[in-house]
């Protein structure tokens, strides 16, 4: 059978090719997404992960010291700032901010151990002395000497009393609605006083619940992204009940407070204005307490909870280049 000649131009056949290429190739990525989507979400979530870390300009290392194996992001050139997360999340919930700090300094940016991707010792103590001890080990290891050391949440506690134990090494000290200090109960101590518990969550109303309770404004998150979180709180459980309780004790719970005569570096503390989870009065008692540092420094941000690294990025940079660079 005779065919048709086809009559178009080299031009346009050349096109029509191309075009069904990448319509082809867009088929398959809506195959290859929805089934990943549907069937492999973490997939997903590890790839915005990924994507979040490039743009911040920071790679991904392992270091094996002791007992634990670190898992860290570091990145970007200048004066070096210690990144440390607070409990039930990871270093990746620094991924915003570090995006912001990267193009004047060098980040580094741990899971502490038990978290994240670091390793964990089955029944080790994972409270905030503890910790503190291990951050010595992988920062000694690392090479890291003099730093600022910027602690968020339960990560605030570990900042403060390692830094209290070791001065010469800290050359300023930035707590973010930080862990450990006395405070007006919060939303969060309500919830506990009344029996529940908002850092384990086995369904998606539980979920959300303890994402209103560190957001001011909830991220919307679709539901099998979702499922990846309660997946991984499940499997958490025992160890996220066992480190709570422990935290919860009167020498980790007031662990930075009856260090703050100690500090001697500056001291920053950033609060947001409508933190639930560790209340803004936390602000009152850490400068009242910093009888010896050498300067002190204090800020509110509004239009965030407890994550300013996440809701306000941006503001947060600023904050901390301001107290970097100028002390």
């Amino acid at each position: 059978m005779n065919q048709t000649p086809d009559t178009h131009p080299l031009w346009q056949r050349l096109l029509l090719r191309r075009l069904k290429f990448l319509g082809i190739l867009v088929a398959l990525l809506v195959v290859v997404l929805g089934g990943s989507y549907l069937f492999a979400p973490q997939w997903l979530l590890r790839a915005y992960v990924l994507r979040q870390a490039m743009s911040a300009h920071v790679e991904k290392h392992a270091l094996r010291v002791g007992d634990t194996t670190w898992s860290y992001y570091e990145g970007g050139q200048g004066p070096t700032l210690v990144l440390l997360h607070g409990f039930g999340v990871d270093k990746s919930v620094w991924l915003p901010l570090a995006a912001q700090l990267t193009p004047q300094f060098h980040v580094v940016i741990p899971d502490l151990p038990g978290w994240g991707e670091s390793s964990r010792v089955a029944d080790a103590d994972y409270g905030v002395a503890a910790q503190a001890q291990r951050l010595q080990s992988f920062l000694a290891a690392l090479g890291v000497q003099r730093f600022v050391l910027v602690g968020h949440s339960m990560g605030g506690a570990i900042a403060g009393v390692y830094a209290a134990g070791h001065p010469d090494g800290v050359a300023g000290l930035a707590l973010l609605d930080a862990y450990g200090l006395k405070a007006e109960p919060s939303a969060l101590d309500r919830e506990v006083q009344a029996g529940r518990d908002p850092f384990l969550y086995a369904d998606h109303a539980a979920f959300r619940a303890a994402l209103k309770l560190a957001f001011l404004q909830p991220p919307s998150l679709p539901a099998r992204i979702e499922d990846v979180f309660i997946s991984r709180n499940r499997h958490d459980r025992a160890f996220i009940e066992r480190t709570l309780a422990a935290l919860r004790q009167p020498q980790n719970r007031l662990s930075l407070q009856q260090d703050l005569g100690r500090l001697t570096m500056p001291v920053l503390g950033l609060w947001c204005r409508d933190d639930r989870m560790v209340d803004p009065s936390a602000l009152d008692s850490l400068r009242n307490g910093l009888t010896r540092a050498a300067s002190i420094g204090s800020s509110q941000l509004t239009g965030c909870g407890h994550m300013p690294m996440m809701e306000r990025p941006e503001a947060t940079a600023q904050v901390l280049t301001g107290f970097v660079l100028g002390r």
